[in-house]
């Protein structure tokens, strides 16, 4: 009896736990459309810009001091935005050189409002300045920024 009971009782821990046990969902199938539309969005939320469009914007201090533009967008591997490229000094991009910025450092505004009408089709897709509390001369001495 002793015997039997251990062989019941090993064969219980040798076979897997089907109950914790998954599988994906196959593609095609409800299941997976289901999933997937959890996981993306169909419109942007408020506060949310095209990357496409913040290059170019004009970068400022709080003096009001333009400080340069926003040149490149810089992206971790897993999808973050890591930092900002922002051309400074020069005159009409003679002279001028890329310093980098974690995003985190600027404060994107939009004085004219989020949106120019009342749909999204009208919404202004991209801010209109980003600040940076930093001098033109503290951006001088920054590290140089080489792709």
């Amino acid at each position: 009896m002793k015997t039997s009971t251990l062989l019941v009782a090993a064969a219980l821990f040798a076979t897997p736990a089907l109950a914790q046990t998954t599988t994906a969902p196959q593609p095609g199938t409800p299941a997976a459309t289901n999933q997937m539309n959890q996981q993306t969005m169909p419109q942007a939320a408020t506060g949310q810009w095209r990357a496409s469009k913040l290059i170019g914007v004009g970068v400022y201090n709080q003096q009001n001091e333009k400080l340069g533009d926003i040149n490149e967008l810089i992206m971790t591997s897993n999808g973050q935005v890591s930092g900002a490229v922002i051309g400074v000094g020069g005159f009409l991009g003679i002279g001028e050189r890329d310093v980098m910025v974690p995003l985190d450092k600027l404060t994107f505004r939009n004085e004219r409002g989020a949106t120019t009408g009342a749909g999204t089709a009208d919404r202004q897709w991209y801010p209109d300045r980003a600040e940076l509390n930093a001098t033109k001369d503290q951006l001088k001495d920054m590290p140089e920024f080489k792709y």
